[in-house]
C-alpha cells in the first residue's frame, strides 16, 4: 500500500530559485530539503538532487532533470490556492504571473467572486481562488 502522495516538480536547473520563490509568497512555507548534485553524479554539480518544501503545509518534492526532455508543465494539472483576503489573492496573482502567463485574469467567473488562472514564469499552473 501507498505510504504518501507528494506533489512532484521536475525543473532543468531551476527548482532551487522555484522553491525559494514559492515559499516566500505564502505564510507557513519553508524549504525542508536542499540536496545537491555532486561531482560524479548524473546531474550538473550544484543543481537540485533532491528538494522538498512546504507551502501552506502541503509538502512538494522538485529536482533539476539531468535529462533534457521535450515537455514542460501543463495547465492541465494546476495547484490550487485558496486564499483567505482579497488582498493576499491580488500579491500572489501578481507575483507569480510575473514573467509567466495569465489564463484567466482576476474576477468573478459565477463559481468564485474572485479567481484567477496563471502559469508562472517556471511554465507550473496556479489556480487563485478568493474563499
Amino acid at each position: 500500500m501507498a505510504h504518501s502522495t507528494t506533489p512532484f516538480l521536475m525543473f532543468e536547473g531551476k527548482a532551487r530559485e522555484a522553491m525559494s520563490f514559492y515559499v516566500s509568497l505564502f505564510k507557513r512555507s519553508e524549504i525542508l530539503l536542499d540536496e545537491a548534485w555532486k561531482v560524479g553524479d548524473l546531474g550538473r554539480p550544484g543543481l537540485i538532487k533532491r528538494g522538498e518544501f512546504s507551502l501552506n503545509g502541503q509538502r512538494f518534492i522538485c529536482f533539476d532533470s539531468p535529462v533534457h526532455h521535450d515537455f514542460q508543465f501543463t495547465p492541465s494539472i494546476s495547484l490550487f490556492v485558496e486564499c483567505e483576503s482579497e488582498s493576499e489573492l491580488d500579491t500572489v496573482f501578481q507575483q507569480l504571473s510575473e514573467g509567466g502567463q495569465i489564463l484567466m485574469p482576476l474576477g468573478n467567473y459565477g463559481f468564485s467572486t474572485k479567481f484567477g488562472w496563471l502559469n508562472d514564469r517556471f511554465g507550473v499552473s496556479w489556480q487563485l481562488n478568493l474563499t
